[in-house]
């Protein structure tokens, strides 16, 4: 049988996201992310499009780390001014049945109980369409404003992810039993006591001694999203994920990652197929060939590398300014996305040595993915090409323009995977996991969540 691609979209509550300059377009409507319309089109839109969901982004802080300062980034919009990725959920889930909504949240400043709550209100208000992306942070600005000298080292922020993590566990699996509201009317009793527990969770950096004060939602808890491609990244997220994003800029590296991941599935006693690996991706495309090319040169001309360095300076925590353009990346440490770094030491290990000219120009649209380009055809045929070559489920896409981007791949490339029998016609029922996974509403018995699932003698598993 011909294998199902599968489409996320990628935005963020910001004029600038991927794409660095392209917010000067006539057709960009990114300036309209302060307004709901803008966001509640897309949903409908997306939909139209059959896609799993819309992941949206989010930084607490600015990216400073190119020069030294923020100022190139607060020219460029990049990523700044930004909103609240949560905010935006409620409304598009009204105006839409099937979509997922696939929020970014880290770990590192907010405390994990009252942001369990707000994720089971979602889930309510979704009808258990939302997921949560989880992130530990990167930013050092971000680290600042939150009172802390800089961020945690790489490794020691997925140590402090582990705990928040199980926190979370025991209150959205642990608290209440299944039946634990009754509604009864003629007794009084809208929830039985005895079936609402207290976590009693005493860890290194969380004490919540109480109950999860939401009634169970429908997925409990939301599916798991997680990005990372480093070792530690890839041993979190094969414990945890149920949806995985990457990027690489040439198949035999996504193939390698892809593979990598796979198999840490499987050692963590999971199948290896439990999460679906999408990676990062911007399509540009029309009718034919030549429009789709006269398009990339059009959007080119407002591209900006300056922007695109600023963003990629903050992902590889490394200051690109002082480098040379034309200077090779080489083997950099980071603190910050160290996949970043490890996917261009690969490429340049493959043959394809970059240098920091190629970093901005590359990066100007797309960012960390790349971008093809082609007619509705020549895309699906490379989408095939990617999937069978590299084994990765679906692909996480981001906009040159929006919804321009959008409106394009529904218009042009769906009706041609549609037709070779590689895309969906219909959404499953139910909620986003068993939208994605088929497997039901609930976090599947091997998922470590579900070992601290609350058992009707109140005794919790984990």
């Amino acid at each position: 049988m011909t294998r199902q691609i599968r489409f996320n979209a990628f935005d963020m509550n910001c004029v600038a996201h991927q794409s660095s300059g392209l917010w000067r377009h006539p057709d960009d409507q990114a300036h309209r992310y302060t307004d709901l319309e803008y966001w509640t089109g897309l949903a409908k839109l997306l939909e139209s499009g059959t896609f799993d969901g819309i992941f949206i982004a989010d930084v607490l802080g600015t990216y400073d780390v190119y020069g030294g300062t923020n100022e190139a980034a607060i020219r460029h919009g990049a990523q700044v001014p930004v909103g609240d990725p949560l905010m935006l959920v409620s409304a598009m889930a009204l105006v839409t049945e099937h979509l997922g909504f696939g929020v970014t949240a880290g770990t590192a400043y907010e405390h994990p109980y009252p942001f369990a709550r707000r994720m089971s209100t979602l889930d309510h208000l979704t009808k258990g369409r939302v997921g949560w992306n989880v992130v530990t942070g990167y930013l050092p600005s971000a680290a600042r404003n939150m009172g802390h000298d800089d961020q945690l080292e790489h490794d020691d922020r997925y140590d402090h992810a582990d705990e928040y993590l199980e926190v979370l566990y025991k209150l959205w699996e642990g608290s209440w039993e299944d039946d634990a509201v009754v509604r009864d009317r003629e007794r009084g009793v809208y929830t039985e006591p005895s079936k609402v527990h207290e976590i009693g969770h005493k860890g290194t950096h969380f004490t919540v001694p109480g109950i999860h004060i939401s009634e169970p939602s429908p997925q409990r808890t939301p599916v798991l999203y997680q990005a990372g491609a480093s070792p530690r990244g890839i041993a979190f997220a094969a414990a945890n994920a149920e949806a995985i994003f990457v990027a690489a800029h040439s198949k035999d590296v996504l193939k390698k990652t892809v593979s990598r991941i796979r198999d840490a599935l499987e050692a963590a006693g999971r199948d290896r197929y439990a999460a679906r690996i999408y990676t990062l991706l911007t399509i540009i495309t029309d009718e034919t060939s030549e429009k789709a090319q006269a398009k990339l040169e059009e959007y080119l001309s407002y591209a900006s590398e300056e922007g695109a360095l600023v963003f990629m300076s903050g992902w590889m925590g490394v200051d690109l300014s002082k480098y040379d353009l034309d200077e090779p990346v080489g083997n950099v440490e980071s603190n910050a996305i160290k996949s970043v770094v490890s996917n261009f030491q690969e490429s340049a290990a493959a043959g394809d040595e970059w240098t920091v000219r190629d970093i901005g120009r590359h990066g100007a649209i797309g960012g960390l993915g790349p971008y093809i380009v082609g007619s509705g055809a020549e895309i699906a045929d490379q989408l095939q090409e990617w999937v069978e070559e590299t084994d990765v489920d679906g692909f996480n896409l981001a906009y040159v323009v929006t919804p321009g981007t959008f409106e394009d791949v529904v218009r042009y490339v769906i009706p041609e995977l549609r037709a070779r029998g590689a895309y969906p016609e219909s959404y499953a029922e139910g909620t986003l996991r068993n939208k994605l996974h088929g497997r039901g509403d609930r976090l599947p018995e091997e998922h470590l969540g579900a070992s601290f699932r609350v058992r009707p003698s109140g005794v919790v598993a984990g």
